[in-house]
């Protein structure tokens, strides 16, 4: 029998869908398959090692009939994290997406390159924002307030582990996000040289605001 869509927790039998998903939302937003020759290298990044390293903290928008159509994934401690996708995740997937010898020269090997350094997200200025996510939702799912139940979720989740604050890094170009997360009560962290993106932060009370 079709129920309606719901926020649930995460199930292993779900992660091809997460892929999917990732790859389809990756590109500012959008489907990455025309502009990346594997863009199998997002989930790889940006989704799979959440699930791997930090279950707990991911949840799945169910379509109603066991399928995933959108998802939110965080780590509760993003200096841990970092440290774990070195020692855990990387070893298990760098054979698959060797890092180029010199300065990137294509799409695909600048997305590699952010494989290679997990480091990068030990941001100074996002210290006091120990928590960060991601989420993605199929286009066909988006602006019917799944995303908000995705991050009340994520939020009440943190907060019952008594992280305060998260954080999270956007494309500067995708304005749409932009604006969601703006709704959401999320502020601009203010970051020297940072590149494409924008940090936003919130804390994980405040719930109401969602």
């Amino acid at each position: 029998m079709t129920s309606s869509p719901a926020v649930r927790a995460y199930r292993p039998e779900d992660r091809q869908e997460l892929i999917d998903i990732c790859v389809r939302t990756a590109h500012n937003g959008g489907d990455s398959r025309p502009v990346y020759a594997d863009p199998g290298i997002f989930p790889t990044i940006f989704a799979e090692p959440y699930v791997c390293l930090e279950p707990e903290l991911a949840f799945v928008l169910d379509d109603g009939e066991g399928q995933a159509v959108g998802y939110i994934l965080g780590t509760g401690d993003t200096p841990r994290f970092a440290e774990d996708f070195r020692t855990h995740w990387l070893p298990l997937v760098a054979d698959r997406y060797p890092q180029a010898g010199g300065p990137p020269s294509t799409p695909d090997e600048a997305i590699v390159k952010l494989l290679h350094q997990p480091e990068r997200m030990l941001v100074p200025e996002v210290v006091a924002y120990p928590a960060h996510l991601h989420i993605d939702l199929l286009p066909e799912w988006q602006g019917r307030g799944h995303g908000r139940a995705l991050m009340r979720k994520l939020l009440q989740a943190l907060q019952d582990e008594e992280v305060p604050a998260i954080h999270l890094s956007m494309v500067t170009a995708n304005t749409g996000a932009r604006a969601f997360y703006d709704r959401l009560g999320f502020h601009e962290i203010e970051v020297p040289d940072p590149g494409p993106v924008t940090y936003l932060g919130r804390t994980t009370k405040q719930l109401d605001r969602l």
